[in-house]
């Protein structure tokens, strides 16, 4: 490209491109870079028109400087502008710089690792506002667009408006996605995730920033849509806004390795008709199920304590809920709008019931009340015409009364329905603020409650000729298990001991039930026979059988021995704990070690540690 040096006026310097049009230019850190600029004073309109290809670097009398930046309103009002090249030095693009560029219609990218990079000061910033349509070159439109797995960040305000695009493919190396990257792109209808667990990972700056917003489909590869999800086992934390507005998705199954739901996860997951959350999981964040309105099956772990405001809002087709005696608060509006819930019950562990947490419930035809519950939110029930409330606390709590508009029971609630109170402490309830108001108050030892919600059975766990098997005495129930591999090593000398062990865990789950309690087995190998010769064409052909270790209040089961061979269970400390002699390939071995503990299996020359449960 040939660049020939023109008379500078208000801007520093103009040069002429190879194709002849003149581009005008600031210094910028002190001399050494260049930055567009609009012809003559600030933000001159018209500076520019057709097609503008602003280069990588300029040289001016002898000197080479990058292009690096554009200025607030370079191309202020440049309506004859058609289509502009961005280059890959570029890095910000300031304040209204193509403010009224109504002609533009192609925006030209080689480098979208570069362009997500680029810092835009605001909407004005970004010509895709104007254009929609991207380019990496004169001919060839981006409508598949792919996120190198280089980019760690997608910057704010990077495809603002690009209409054109039609699927997006995020890179495995994406960690954050900036406020707004995605408004807009009505044209999007997928976007594919090759790695979920890093997609968990992924912290979005708004709404927008999450292309789900338009695209609502989630896909694997380019032709295989994710309806029915399964997060991955190396997953902790499912992410804020993570699948918001994924109407795509029918299912999920959330296993025992993750801890936290955080805020939005699943937000507006209208085709969502069933979510199952493992047992290790201990807070559902705000938001998390909002308006998933064909939510029809929720099943909460047993290790959630908090149920965050808003999580399961105008989930309207849940027909039933079951809350787990580990919850020890519901916050606010939690499940606001959830009409087809018939009844619920509020476990002794629940101390608080947040400001409209059952509100607008119109299907409720009873409440359970825990005995834990010191706090009552405002208009907790309201919205809803209750025949039966069942309180179970002893000392009841001060409440608004039915004059009140901050009441948690509606009128009619107050006027028709029957609260049931513990035997001896009608009198107190009748001079409690609130609870006085109910017009019809029982005592008993044994007040009507709504059929109780069974669990699971907890699920046995064996392994034979290669394949492992969960069963449950609960019909119709489904294992959904974890399994890890901590014990894959590399090592390095002339002997390699191969100790593979898989950790597994397993709990049962069904529609209506709560989760059974978790299952835990260790899965090992042991050699058949320790000595092996005879290693030809460079491969060991080595037997070895497969070991289950299972333990429960101490006592340790190893199943999958020979016959009469001497297993020695030993504590961290190195001291023996207990020992066996196997039996119909199988030892059973008492100790006195404690729940949490740490236990050290030795069956011949294999060591497995294990933790006692």
């Amino acid at each position: 490209m040939i660049l020939l040096p023109l008379v500078a006026s208000a801007h520093d310097i103009e040069v002429q491109n190879g194709d002849g049009v003149t581009i005008y230019y600031d210094y910028t850190n002190n001399g050494t870079e260049l930055a567009v600029t609009a012809r003559g004073f600030y933000m001159t309109p018209k500076s520019y028109t057709g097609n503008v290809v602003i280069p990588e670097e300029v040289t001016y009398m002898n000197k080479v400087r990058k292009v690096t930046s554009i200025v607030n309103g370079a191309f202020y009002q440049c309506t004859g502008l058609t289509s502009v090249t961005i280059p890959n030095s570029v890095k910000r693009i300031g304040n209204d710089t193509f403010w009224g560029c109504s002609g533009l219609n192609k925006v030209i990218v080689s480098d979208i690792a570069a362009w997500c990079g680029i810092n835009f000061g605001n909407i004005y910033a970004n010509p895709l506002l104007f254009a929609k349509h991207l380019y990496s070159d004169e001919n060839t439109e981006i409508k598949d667009l792919v996120i190198p797995n280089s980019v760690t960040t997608i910057g704010t305000l990077a495809f603002y408006q690009c209409t054109g695009l039609s699927s997006v493919t995020i890179g495995s190396g994406v960690t954050n996605i900036g406020s707004s990257a995605f408004k807009g792109c009505s044209g999007l209808r997928k976007v594919i995730v090759k790695d979920i667990a890093a997609w968990c990972g992924v912290e979005f700056g708004d709404p927008d920033a999450n292309p789900f917003l338009c695209a609502k489909h989630l896909y694997s590869d380019e032709n295989t849509e994710i309806k029915d999800l399964v997060i991955p086992n190396s997953v902790t934390t499912i992410g804020s806004r993570t699948f918001y507005n994924c109407t795509g998705l029918t299912s999920v199954i959330i296993g025992n390795s993750v801890t936290s739901i955080d805020k939005s996860a699943f937000y507006q997951c209208y085709g969502l008709t069933s979510v199952t959350i493992g047992n290790s999981v201990t807070s559902i964040g705000d938001w998390a199920f909002y308006q998933c309105l064909g939510l029809t099956t929720i099943t909460i772990g047993n290790s959630v304590t908090s149920i965050g405001e808003s999580a399961f809002q105008n989930c309207s087709a849940l027909t039933s809920i079951t809350i787990p005696s580990s919850v020890t608060s519901i916050g606010y509006e939690a499940f606001e709008g959830c009409s087809g819930l018939t009844s619920v019950t509020i476990p002794n562990s629940v101390t608080i019931i947040g400001y409209g947490a059952f509100k607008d419930c119109s299907g409720l035809t009873s409440v359970t009340i825990g005995s834990g519950v010191t706090n009552i939110g405002d208009r907790a029930f309201g919205g809803a015409d209750i025949p039966t409330v069942i309180s179970l606390i002893e000392n009841p709590l001060w409440i608004y009364g039915k004059s009140s508009d901050y009441s948690p029971f509606t009128l009619n609630t107050f006027n028709n329905a029957t609260l049931y109170v513990p035997k001896g402490t009608i009198d107190k309830y009748k001079a409690t603020s609130g609870w006085k108001d109910f017009i019809f108050i029982e005592e008993s030892d044994t007040p009507p409650t709504p059929p109780t919600t069974e669990k699971c059975e907890k699920p046995t766990i064996s392994y034979e000729n290669g394949k492992l098997t969960f069963t449950c005495e609960t019909e119709g129930a489904i294992c959904q298990s974890t399994i890890t591999d901590p014990d894959i090593t590399s090592y390095s000398g002339n002997e390699v001991q191969l100790g593979v062990t898989y950790n597994i865990s397993v709990f049962a789950a069904k529609a209506g039930y709560e989760n059974s309690e978790t299952a835990t087995a260790t899965l090992c190998w042991i050699d058949a026979s320790p000595k092996t010769e005879g290693i030809t064409n460079g491969i060991a052909n080595i037997p070895a059988q497969a070991v289950l270790i299972q333990s429960e209040g101490g006592c340790i089961k190893v199943q999958g021995v020979d016959e009469g061979t001497q297993v020695n269970v030993y504590g961290i400390n190195g001291t023996q704990a207990g020992s066996a002699i196997s039996q119909s390939g199988a030892a059973t071995i008492n100790t006195n070690l404690q729940p949490g503990s740490i236990a050290i299996v030795k069956i011949g020359q294999k060591s497995v540690k294990v933790v006692i449960k």
